[in-house]
């Protein structure tokens, strides 16, 4: 996260309701920020409340952040003996008539290359104008949301002629063996079909990961070679890792060996993220059920999050922290996607979908009902369900699991059993019971 400092100059933070609701979608089209160091200079505690919450965004990951209760007159006193930081923001309830004057002293002590934003308190064309003429980077008017600081900061630091980042999409099972991977690996191959995306599959489970058996590969190289070795990483070095699965799916697969410890630190894998979002549009992780620093990381700085669970009560209780912890990891980010998976396994007691979708406040994008056969035989002959049998109902819904995490909107509903179908079915299963 962010390297905050608060400077205690007036003793409580006060109350934050004023702040402006952050709206998810607002944020989900901004890049991640470089690295840069920001001073925020605030006079109203509700600012200060919205300058926080930018610090724990995972956009602002990168970014150095110091905040302090002051107006221009504190920042110029500051930055006449100290360096100035590549960004200040300044907050100011000063007429027009005299903000130009106030921000003479400043001038005087910033660096040539500190850019300057100012959250004032007048919507007035002509000083917007003869600020803008003066070197100041940006005027808002407050109050001020999460969103309109984040992306003037990255109007500002953020090339715009840059290549678009592709969407990282992050697989995690409420416990193991619920069936995360495989959901993975068909939704990749979906995105990848359906869509004729290039996508990429990077299987994170190292020493157990089933990609390259899902997908009947067997190659020399993988993913350890990207993570042990990050200062060769690059677009070349990552071409010769990926193994092609089809048009437009690759794989970075897991070498599934114990020849040695996979012992990760916390930011081991985002050399490797950050080159996947250049690398390709869409980029699937296929996460192993573990909860460590570098998990917690991968989760934190994915853009969408896909929980998979069997129903029965440790993998409510499992699904209940997950989806708490990382409303905590991802403050301003929508909540996970949740999948109910390997629903009527038969003699298996299990909790009717309805009560478990109840505790966790969420709906699922789909129930997968337990169909041995179907996923044996896929399995078995290294191929997606899709290719498998493309007209089966379970086809259909990784079809539409497809759509959902990309934000594609489905042409036209499928005719057999979607998710509200399914849902039928069970409630009458469930009566009978």
């Amino acid at each position: 996260m962010s390297a905050i400092e608060y400077d205690i100059e007036t003793g409580s933070r006060g109350n934050h309701e004023a702040e402006p609701a952050v709206i998810a979608g607002d944020l989900e089209h901004l890049r991640p920020l470089p690295r840069i160091s920001v001073h925020a200079f605030c006079i109203a505690e509700s600012t200060r409340g919205v300058m926080e919450k930018c610090a724990q965004d995972r956009r602002m990951a990168k970014v150095s952040l110091r905040i302090t209760s002051g107006n221009i007159s504190a920042a110029a006193a500051m930055f006449a003996t100290t360096p100035t930081p590549n960004l200040i923001i300044l907050e100011t309830d000063s007429p027009s008539a005299t903000l130009l004057a106030e921000l003479a002293p400043l001038a005087e002590v910033c660096d040539p290359t500190t850019r300057v934003i100012v959250i004032g308190r007048y919507n007035d064309i002509p000083l917007y104008r003869e600020l803008m003429r003066n070197g100041i980077s940006e005027y808002i008017v407050g109050p001020v949301s999460m969103a309109e600081i984040i992306s003037s900061i990255a109007a500002i630091f953020v090339d715009p002629d840059a290549e678009p980042l592709g969407r990282t999409i992050a697989f995690i099972g409420a416990k193991g063996g619920v069936g995360s991977s495989t959901i993975a690996h068909n939704c990749a191959f979906g995105i990848s079909s359906l869509f004729a995306t290039e996508t990429i599959l990077a299987d994170l489970d190292l020493p157990y990961g089933t990609a390259n058996i899902d997908f009947d590969q067997d190659p020399a190289q993988g993913i350890a070679e990207a993570v042990f070795a990050p200062e060769r990483l690059d677009e070349v070095f990552l071409d010769r890792l990926l193994t092609t699965c089809s048009q437009h799916l690759s794989l970075l697969a897991a070498p599934s060996l114990l020849d040695r410890a996979y012992d990760y630190s916390r930011d081991a894998f985002q050399p490797l993220q950050e080159l996947l979002q250049r690398s390709a549009p869409v980029t699937v992780l296929d996460l192993p059920h573990v909860w460590s620093d570098w998990t917690r990381t991968v989760l934190s700085e994915a853009d969408e999050v896909v929980i998979t669970c069997a129903p029965d009560l440790a993998n409510l209780r499992n699904a209940k922290n997950m989806f708490d912890a990382l409303k905590k990891l991802r403050p301003n980010d929508k909540p996970p996607h949740f999948i109910l998976n390997q629903v009527g396994m038969p003699k298996r007691p299990e909790i009717a979908p309805n009560d478990f979708f109840e505790p966790l406040e969420i709906d699922p994008i789909a129930i997968i009902p337990f169909d041995a056969q179907l996923f044996g035989n896929a399995a078995n002959s290294g191929r997606m369900i899709s290719e498998t049998d493309a007209k089966s109902p379970t086809a259909e819904t990784f079809s539409q699991i497809a759509h959902l995490v990309t934000g594609r909107v489905t042409v036209k509903k499928p005719k057999k059993a979607g998710l509200g179908k399914v849902l039928g079915l069970l409630g009458r299963k469930q009566v009978k019971a």
